[in-house]
């Protein structure tokens, strides 16, 4: 059986912490700034953990 590549798409967007998690990214931080209160923008600069019942799907695509 061949080896499984990983998936470049997923790669980019989750990276695996030191116990196995995946951190991601927080969505509704391209544009449209002035929007948003300071601390919004605050909280969504900061990494977040992948949701349990998403890690074991996520985890098939980086291998």
């Amino acid at each position: 059986m061949p080896k499984m590549k990983t998936h470049r798409g997923a790669a980019k967007r989750f990276k695996k912490t030191g116990s196995g998690q995946l951190k991601r990214g927080h969505a509704y931080t391209s544009h449209m700034f002035r929007n948003k209160s300071e601390k919004q923008k605050r909280r969504l600069s900061k990494q977040g953990l992948v949701h349990p019942t998403d890690q074991k799907r996520i985890q098939q695509l980086l291998p």
